[in-house]
């Protein structure tokens, strides 16, 4: 049988913003500056030459060279404040012992290198060795050590080179080296039965992020210690700014948020900035009070990470690509019509502030769980249209990637509550190259270049899924 489906226009969307109120409020402190994952990305500066140079000139000088450097990173400083503290700036001479400086390196998120001279085969070669992201910034006629830095990208090294006259080519990489910093300093907490196992480990090992395993119990208690009048007024304004109610109870909604209220607290009391919870499990379980939809969206709106279904891999494509970009993910399943060229991405749970962390939120209207009728979740009008990256982790070594462009909001019965339908290149293509799991991640924006880079200096694969 055939479905006709709809979905909103922009005129009605204009319309049903106005149902939005008021925006979700920022969870307090819980992204604030004394927490790990906050804070410039530290970045180790270092300049590398050989013991006679030659090549561009032997009677180059160094110290001039470095100086006209230093003067350059002074001015990227400022004008990108907050976002990486530069440290270090020592001189290398290619054939020396440099231990004691890798070492002393060891704190870096990122090691930031220029060579001045040619024939620093043997030195690169150590620095990225560690596995530490190495970015090299080859200025012309400098050397030709950006060949050896593309060939250890090609390995699967830690490691990617700018190859420019023009230091400003470095502004596009601070926000990624504060990603590497936040993902080096986060910590998820993984919501599900013991049977489900502790999966984090290849993370850990590839981008320094930890991960704590807690019970269900702890999100009860957690529940239980909101007090009931603070989490009726979060209720109270959570419904005001919704366009409408529809399927849910009041003492359903006034659940939620207290749920909501637990984690929040849960999270700054374990120092973390992510939380996936073996939801839909759970709740039929009786393990789970509420379902936590409205929390998880609150959470992605602040710039934490709320991720259903304990998705591993969906949370950490969550820190990565929000932490550089502002723009929380949606998970969705995604849903093929080869007929239109098109995939739907439908879920339960999304962001109301897809366009940016910082943005006005989308309006939304308040619905049960799809797959129950029970409980609350979101059905979320967004942006109805503009690019989208569309990705997930299949492994800390892999991701996978596509584009697509947004065509409006779909309003339909039939499948997940938040759905935008979405035209790709060649969606024949798609659902043949999809790779393993049903998720995958949704922002708003084309990212890739940024995802490549990350994907060079972390040391992770780019598998393109159209």
């Amino acid at each position: 049988m055939s479905e006709t489906l709809q979905f909103l226009t922009r005129r009605q969307f204009s319309l049903a913003s106005l149902g939005a109120l008021a925006p979700f409020s920022r969870p307090a402190g819980a992204a604030g500056e004394s927490m790990p994952w906050s804070g410039p990305a530290l970045v180790r500066k270092v300049y590398l030459a050989s013991q006679k140079p030659s090549w561009p000139r032997p009677d180059i000088d160094l110290k001039a060279e470095i100086a006209e450097i230093e003067a350059s990173l002074a001015l990227l400083e400022k004008r990108n404040p907050g976002a990486v503290r530069f440290t270090g700036g020592e001189l290398l001479r290619e054939g020396a012992d440099i231990s004691a400086w890798i070492q002393s390196a060891s704190e870096a998120d990122v090691v930031l290198a220029f060579n001045l001279s040619s024939g620093l085969g043997a030195i690169l070669q150590k620095i990225q060795e560690p596995r530490r992201p190495v970015l090299l910034f080859s200025r012309p006629y400098a050397g030709h050590s950006w060949s050896n830095f593309a060939g250890f990208a090609q390995k699967g090294a830690k490691a990617d080179v700018i190859a420019s006259s023009e230091f400003s080519d470095l502004d596009e990489y601070l926000p990624l080296f504060r990603t590497i910093h936040v993902m080096r300093n986060s910590k998820v907490l993984l919501v599900a039965p013991p049977s489900r196992g502790r999966a984090g480990a290849p993370y850990t090992e590839l981008f320094g992020t930890s991960f704590a395993y807690p019970d269900y119990s702890d999100l009860k208690a957690a529940f239980q210690a909101v007090d009931v009048g603070k989490a009726r007024a979060a209720a109270a304004e959570f419904t005001r700014a919704a366009v409408k109610v529809v399927e849910p109870s009041p003492e359903e909604i006034i659940a939620s948020l207290r749920l909501y209220l637990g984690m929040q607290e849960f999270l700054q009391r374990e120092k973390a900035n992510a939380i996936a919870i073996d939801c839909l499990g759970g709740f039929s379980r009786g393990d789970l009070p509420a379902y936590p939809c409205v929390g998880f969206a609150k959470l992605n709106d602040a710039g934490l990470y709320g991720v259903c279904e304990c998705d591993l891999h969906s949370t950490m494509t969550q820190i990565l690509v929000t932490s550089f970009s502002g723009k929380p993910g949606f998970v969705s399943d995604p849903v093929f019509d080869t007929s239109r060229n098109e995939v739907i991405h439908a879920h339960c749970v999304a962001a109301t502030r897809m366009d940016g962390i910082g943005a006005a939120p989308s309006p939304y209207l308040v619905r049960s769980h799809l797959e129950d009728n029970k409980g609350v979740s979101l059905q979320v009008l967004m942006p109805p249209s503009g690019t989208v990256t569309v990705a997930r982790f299949q492994g800390a070594s892999s991701f996978m990637l596509s584009t697509g462009e947004v065509l409006g909001n779909v309003d339909s019965p039939r499948g997940c509550r938040s759905k935008i339908r979405t035209r790709v290149s060649d969606a024949r293509k798609f659902l043949e190259n999809y790779g393993p799991g049903l998720h995958r991640v949704v922002f708003y924006g084309d990212h890739t270049l940024a995802i490549h880079r990350l994907s060079r200096l972390n040391g992770f694969k780019v598998i393109r899924e159209v």
